[in-house]
C-alpha cells in the first residue's frame, strides 16, 4: 500500500462547488484566494471562513497554503511585531504569573505532532434539513505537522498549583461589537498536561501562516478545533470552570448521545456536555464529483481520520453501498494523523457510479449509516457519495 500511494498522479482540479450546499450559500460561495493562501472554497469574508478543496486531500499532510482558515470574531491585522509579542501565563491556579516572548518558547524543548485540526461543523452544509452556522463542506479539516513547547512546559514557567481545573485561552482576535464575547476556550487540567498538547509555533516546517494562528496556537491533539486557540496571548490557569458563552452555550451536544473518551466533567451538565473527541471520519479526493473516467478503470484515493486510536481499515462502493471493496491503507503518520487509502477499481464498464467511503477505527468505530442529529450540526459523518460517470 506504501508504495503505491507514495507518488500517486495530480488529482483534477475542483471546477463545482460541492453538491448539496444550500442555495444561500451556494450564492455566495466562491474559488478564491487569500494572502499567502491558495485556492480556498470562500464561505464569508467577516469573520473569514474558507474551505479547502477536496482535490488537496490526496496528501496525507496539508499544504499550509491550502489549510482551511475558520474565525469566529475578525482576523487579526497583519502587522504583527514580534518584537512586541508576548504570552502570559497567570490566573489563581499559579503561584508566579510569567510573560513569555517567542524567544522564550523557541528556547523551550520542542515537540513536534502530526495531528488533524477538523471544525466541530465541518459538514455541516451537507446536512439536509440543514442547521444554522458556518455551512462547512467536506474542507474544514487538515491534517499538519505541529512544531512549539509542550504546554505543560509553559505551564511549569508559572509553578501551577494543586487543585487547579481548567486552563483557558485569549487570542488576539477580537469582536466587530462590544456586545460580542471574546473568543475565550478552556480544557481541563489533564489535557493541558499530555505531552502532545502543545504551543505550535511552527507548521509543515515553517511559521504559523497569518490566517492559522500566526506567531502561537494551542494543538489539542484528537480534540475538536474550537480548542485550538489562534494567535494566542494570554494563559489563564483556574481553580474554577471558565463561565463564557463560548463553553456554557456553544459547542454542546446533548448528554449521552457520543461515547466519550476525553471527559470534560467540571463543564458537563445533567443535559448537555462539551463537544471534545473527533468522531472517525473519511473523504474521497480523487475522482471528483461529476467528473468523466474511462471505462477502463480508475483509482479512488483519499484520507481517512479519528480522534486518536487512529485507522485501521477503509471500505470503498462503487454502487452507492451495495458492496463494499477493502482499500489499500498508506503507512500511518501516528494516530491523530490522516491516513490515506486507495483502490484501483479495474474495468468497470460504462455508466454511472455513486462512489462512497467508510472508515474503521482501531478502536472499532465506524463511519455510521445514521447521523446523531443534533442542533450545532456537529460530527456529520455520513459517507458522502461522489458521482461520476465512464464511457
Amino acid at each position: 500500500g506504501a508504495a503505491l500511494l507514495a507518488g500517486p498522479a495530480a488529482a483534477a482540479e475542483s471546477t463545482r462547488l460541492p453538491r448539496g450546499l444550500p442555495d444561500g450559500t451556494l450564492d455566495i460561495a466562491r474559488f478564491s484566494s487569500l494572502p499567502d493562501k491558495g485556492r480556498l472554497i470562500r464561505l464569508s469574508d467577516r469573520p473569514p471562513n474558507y474551505a479547502t478543496p477536496p482535490e488537496v486531500f490526496t496528501e496525507a499532510v496539508t499544504p499550509r497554503d491550502r489549510f482551511f482558515v475558520r474565525y469566529h470574531l475578525v482576523a487579526v491585522s497583519e502587522g504583527i511585531n514580534f518584537l512586541d509579542w508576548t504570552l502570559s501565563v497567570a490566573g489563581d491556579g499559579v503561584a508566579t504569573p510569567v510573560r513569555l516572548t517567542l524567544a522564550d518558547l523557541l528556547d523551550m524543548p520542542q515537540a513536534e505532532v502530526m495531528v488533524v485540526c477538523q471544525c466541530a461543523g465541518n459538514r455541516r452544509g451537507l446536512i439536509n434539513p440543514h442547521v444554522p452556522g458556518v455551512q462547512w463542506p467536506d474542507g474544514a479539516v487538515g491534517c499538519a505537522l505541529w512544531r512549539g513547547p509542550a504546554l505543560r512546559d509553559v505551564l511549569k514557567r508559572a509553578n501551577v498549583k494543586a487543585g487547579t481545573v481548567e486552563v483557558a485561552f485569549d487570542g488576539a482576535d477580537s469582536p466587530i461589537l462590544p456586545a460580542t464575547p471574546r473568543y475565550k476556550k478552556s480544557i481541563p487540567i489533564e489535557k493541558a498536561m499530555d505531552a502532545k498538547t502543545i504551543v505550535a509555533i511552527a507548521m509543515n516546517g515553517a511559521p504559523l501562516p497569518r490566517l492559522n494562528g500566526l506567531p502561537a496556537r494551542l494543538i489539542v491533539p484528537g480534540w475538536a478545533a474550537t480548542y485550538w486557540m489562534k494567535h494566542l496571548v494570554s494563559i489563564d490557569v483556574r481553580t474554577q470552570p471558565l463561565d463564557s458563552f463560548w463553553m456554557r452555550r456553544a459547542y454542546r451536544l446533548p448528554a449521552g448521545l457520543y461515547p466519550v473518551r476525553s471527559s470534560f466533567a467540571s463543564q458537563a451538565t445533567e443535559s448537555t456536555v462539551p463537544i471534545t473527541d473527533l468522531v472517525v471520519g473519511s473523504m474521497i479526493a480523487d475522482p471528483l464529483e461529476g467528473q468523466e473516467l474511462d471505462r477502463s478503470g480508475f483509482v479512488v484515493r483519499g484520507v481517512a481520520w479519528d480522534g486518536g486510536s487512529g485507522i485501521s481499515r477503509v471500505e470503498v462502493s462503487l454502487d452507492n453501498g451495495k458492496t463494499w471493496w477493502d482499500a489499500l491503507l498508506d503507512q500511518p503518520l501516528g494516530p491523530y494523523a490522516f491516513r490515506r487509502f486507495s483502490l484501483h477499481t479495474g474495468w468497470i464498464g460504462v455508466g454511472t457510479f455513486q462512489i462512497l467511503c467508510r472508515a474503521t477505527s482501531n478502536a472499532g468505530e465506524r463511519q455510521p449509516t445514521v447521523w446523531k442529529a443534533n442542533p450545532g450540526g456537529y460530527h456529520f459523518n455520513l459517507p458522502r457519495p461522489v458521482t461520476v460517470s465512464a464511457k
